[in-house]
């Protein structure tokens, strides 16, 4: 199979958020989503259950959940039971489902920063107080802030939001990273909620360690949350679900959101098992084509950006640019007058930041760089 991934694909009037939420001409390298169409065997899934004609309410089929567990095995040697999945319609419902089912009102929910703002918005959603603790950069790398996450726990705090690997930081964390992770839990006794949305997307050579494998004597502790939204491009279909081995916390988790959350629908259910069924060679390729758009990105800011830094991209295809040596008292502003649209840093909880999304032709890529010379140079 070779995949076109340097084809422009018009978005412009499709109700795109990324794309018709600014004027025309400007160049949307911000939310997570792709500029590429999903694979073959997903766009063709999708046409033959349009061809049915009938679109009536949709169960999960053993295929789809056999699927799953088949990718989860092959990829990380996870082998999960049938009854441990929970069906959501992204993973963000899964953050705040975590925030009400496992702490009280007013009591604490922990995360890292920066982080994907649904992880700073999620505990104050459901009446749950934020305490957030920023990353250590040591060596060029950023680094898990497990001594100021002792320090910052409080007898009330009940969950870790955990972002694995990292959104916007682009860190692949380390099995043993995690278990130390999953360690600090246990020993304040906080639920770990994990979001691995990301976890097909790694771009070098380094393993995911599912949060559940790294540490698998915490089941009664941990939530994992996945889907295929990211890894083929599907997030405007709305599946995900959340993996909960213990049986006593996968029924705290479900319990809020009874009569609340939408069961997947058809078209969802078919675009997934495609996915995870057929998907295996263009996300290979996809992954090497983001592996090309991430190095002549930080070729880019490392030759043309002198004021500016970006950490490598282990995983992701999302880049976290420093951009606290400009004069600009808003460089995302500056950004958007030169024409790209980034997603500014304060949203993450660090305003001297920046996230470009580089999943896109690697033509559009290069444009969007030239202006952003302009603007950041």
């Amino acid at each position: 199979m070779r995949i076109d991934f340097d084809k422009h694909i018009d978005r412009t009037g499709s109700a795109s958020f990324k794309w018709d939420k600014y004027p025309d001409g400007v160049l949307p390298l911000w939310v997570a989503d792709m500029d590429f169409a999903s694979p073959p065997a997903v766009v063709a899934a999708l046409r033959a259950r349009a061809a049915h004609g009938v679109f009536g309410y949709a169960l999960v089929p053993d295929s789809l959940v056999d699927a799953i567990r088949a990718h989860l095995v092959a990829r990380y040697g996870w082998l999960i039971e049938p009854e441990w999945l929970v069906w959501l319609p992204s993973v963000v419902p899964g953050l705040n489902l975590a925030c009400r089912a496992f702490a009280g009102l007013g009591e604490a929910v922990m995360t890292v920063t920066p982080v994907y703002p649904p992880f700073l918005e999620a505990p104050p959603n459901q009446g749950r107080r934020l305490v957030t603790v920023p990353a250590v950069f040591v060596g060029g790398r950023w680094r898990l802030p497990l001594e100021a996450m002792e320090a910052a726990v409080t007898p009330d705090t009940r969950v870790l939001l955990f972002c694995h690997p990292h959104n916007p930081l682009g860190r692949v964390w380390s099995g043993e990273e995690v278990a130390a992770v999953a360690g600090f839990c246990r020993r304040h006794d906080l639920v770990l909620c994990s979001d691995e949305i990301h976890c097909d997307l790694i771009l070098d050579e380094l393993d995911h360690v599912p949060t559940a494998l790294a540490s698998p004597g915490d089941a009664e502790r941990i939530v994992t949350l996945m889907s295929p939204s990211k890894t083929f491009n599907l997030p405007g279909l709305n599946f995900a679900f959340a993996i909960v081995a213990d049986q006593g916390l996968r029924r705290r988790f479900v319990r809020p959101s009874e009569g609340l959350l939408p069961f997947p629908g058809c078209f969802a259910i078919a675009a997934a098992e495609a996915a995870y069924c057929e998907g295996g060679d263009w996300l290979s390729e996809l992954l090497a084509y983001l592996r090309g758009n991430r190095d002549l990105l930080e070729r880019f800011v490392a030759e043309s950006l002198p004021r500016v830094t970006l950490t490598h991209v282990e995983a992701t295809y999302l880049a976290w640019l420093d951009v606290r040596g400009l004069d600009h008292a808003d460089a995302a502003k500056a950004c958007l007058e030169a024409g790209v649209a980034l997603s500014p840093g304060a949203a993450f909880g660090d305003p001297g930041f920046l996230r470009l999304n580089f999943a896109c032709p690697r033509s559009t890529l290069q444009e969007a760089l030239r202006r952003l010379q302009g603007a950041l140079g």
